[in-house]
């Protein structure tokens, strides 16, 4: 029981001190608002493209909303010591992990569902299959959780966080098949496609909302599960190195 109430406190605390700050709550609203408008601008081609844009909005706004607030909130506590206060909490390191993790899920979570409301206002989106597309999301926010928290704990500073975050962001949103269909890659870059995990998130909501996949969702589920898993493992490996003396 203690080590749950603990659990719980760690979570509400980062969730009070970081994601449901004003400017926060703000910026995951507006975020995926923007990439929605910038999508649109891009197709003109009006509603119709909607159930098209749909998956690759969710998933963009999911991996940098987490990412980025990960960053923010696992390096500032490391950088000021406060993480070491945790380290004292009667709670084993992977579950003290994961409640450092839960508030960025659940705002990553949050962020997926403004362009599924604002698309529920324009297009019917009754013939969607909602019991892959939800845990979809919830599983696309846990693996770009655990990438920030790779990210975050291999680093000192915000910033470097931040930059380190972009070398991997801006190759899969380019090569999970977002932007070019990955069958009209060059040949070289397809193997890299099928190394990043949001290729297999934008398979499972393509297939959720169009009817489009490139894999059996089964094989997208797994391969999701076992990248939250091998990036929970070496973050994990990662802090007992670096921050645990």
């Amino acid at each position: 029981m203690k080590t749950w109430i603990a659990f719980w406190n760690i979570m509400l605390k980062d969730m009070r001190t970081y994601y449901l700050k004003p400017p926060n709550v703000s910026w995951g609203i507006i975020f995926p608002l923007a990439w929605t408008a910038m999508f649109f601008i891009k197709t003109g081609s009006g509603l119709k493209s909607i159930l098209t844009l749909l998956p690759g909005v969710v998933a963009v706004s999911i991996l940098f909303g987490t990412t980025s607030m990960l960053a923010v909130t696992v390096t500032f506590e490391k950088k000021n010591r406060s993480f070491e206060r945790l380290l004292m909490a009667p709670i084993p390191l992977e579950l003290l992990m994961l409640a450092k993790t839960s508030g960025a899920i659940l705002f990553g979570v949050a962020n997926a569902l403004v362009p599924v409301a604002i698309a529920a206002f324009l297009v019917n989106l009754s013939q969607a299959t909602w019991s892959a597309f939800l845990p979809a999301v919830v599983l696309i926010a846990v693996v770009s959780t655990f990438l920030g928290l790779f990210i975050a704990v291999a680093v000192s500073e915000v910033f470097e966080a931040q930059t380190f975050s972009n070398f991997f962001r801006f190759p899969m949103i380019f090569l999970c098949g977002l932007f070019f269909p990955i069958a009209k890659l060059p040949v070289f870059l397809k193997p890299l496609s099928y190394a990043l995990p949001l290729t297999y998130g934008v398979d499972i909501l393509r297939w959720s909302v169009a009817g489009q996949n490139l894999f059996p969702p089964a094989l997208d589920f797994g391969v999701l599960v076992l990248f939250c898993i091998l990036l929970f493992w070496l973050s994990l490996i990662n802090v007992r190195k670096r921050w645990i003396v």
